[in-house]
């Protein structure tokens, strides 16, 4: 019988989970009710260690090819927001690409990073749209961090997310996303549909990796 774990699912609080694998001395726990999977807690990095490795990324925001990969994100975004719309790129990193983008298209991006762009006043504001990109996998408390997200949105707002969806068991173990010492928590469909449906939002996955939150009104 497969091992149990006597904490909550930190994405949906859940209490129906087990150990999904152990690889290179970690141990990955599956949520029964939401299906993501994550690191054991006890094992996450610390806060140096996630900026050490952030800061050897290289994400030029004025790089043709970061931009087209972006775009996936992007471009259902601006087809949808109304001229001059207001947003908040939360997880902007070192380098903010998408709130440059927006901006070139005539819209208003705040941004914020707990380890980058750490001042918090523009939590304090509600916005058109959030951006989410590459973010949401490095989440400690995925539960706070999506209430915190849905709380962002004005009535109407939307919340663009993009991460790889974790879709085959088999080839987690050599998973490179997965290998990133950073990444301890995985999505699939199903749990961000689980996770809009909690928050009163509705769900589109536009296309691969990428999911867009809408809420009401």
């Amino acid at each position: 019988m497969a091992e149990t774990r006597g904490e909550a699912c930190p994405v949906c609080r859940g209490g129906d989970v087990g150990l999904f694998l152990t690889v290179d001395g970690k141990n990955y726990w599956r949520c029964a009710t939401c299906a993501a999977r994550y690191l054991d807690p006890a094992q996450r990095p610390s806060p140096a260690e996630e900026r050490a490795h952030y800061l050897t990324h290289e994400n030029d925001p004025d790089d043709p090819g970061y931009r087209r990969w972006l775009s996936r994100l992007t471009r259902p975004l601006l087809e949808r927001l109304s001229p001059g719309a207001n947003g908040l790129d939360y997880g902007c990193g070192p380098g903010p690409a998408l709130a440059k983008i927006f901006a070139e298209a005539g819209h208003h991006m705040a941004v914020y990073d707990p380890i980058f762009a750490p001042d918090p006043a523009p939590l304090d504001d509600r916005y058109d749209v959030v951006t989410c990109t590459e973010t949401a996998e490095h989440f400690h408390d995925p539960t706070g961090e999506f209430d915190r997200l849905a709380g962002l949105l004005k009535p109407g707002g939307l919340l663009g997310v993009m991460t790889i969806f974790q879709t085959d068991d088999a080839r987690f173990a050599n998973w490179r996303y997965r290998r990133d010492p950073t990444h301890v928590v995985f999505y699939r469909a199903e749990t961000f549909r689980l996770i809009a449906s909690r928050r009163g939002l509705t769900c589109e996955i536009v296309e691969k990796d990428v999911v867009l939150m809408q809420k009401g009104g």
